[in-house]
């Protein structure tokens, strides 16, 4: 299934992933610094959503106290806390 995420606070206006097999999968994230978004997808490709969330979880970029890839965090754990509904 495909996840739709609106990030707050970042210069990125959309991310979109998919959960399948305890495993994030497809990540796609519009806008924001080009190889940043791109390194954050490659990087969480293939890996369990609970380790995502540990190591992007808190990283800021300059003084905004959030980050794309807090941001990509936020929304993973999003998804996992309505699944566990």
């Amino acid at each position: 299934m495909d996840y739709t995420y609106i990030p707050k606070g970042v210069c990125s206006t959309k991310m979109t992933f998919s959960i399948e097999d305890g495993v994030v999968k497809n990540v796609n994230v519009t806008n924001g610094c080009d190889g940043n978004k791109k390194g954050i997808a490659r990087l969480v490709e293939g890996m369990n959503p609970e380790d995502v969330i540990s190591r992007l979880k808190g990283i800021e970029c300059h003084s905004k106290g959030t980050s794309c890839p807090d941001q990509l965090a936020n929304a993973i754990e999003q998804v996992l806390a309505e699944r566990a509904q």
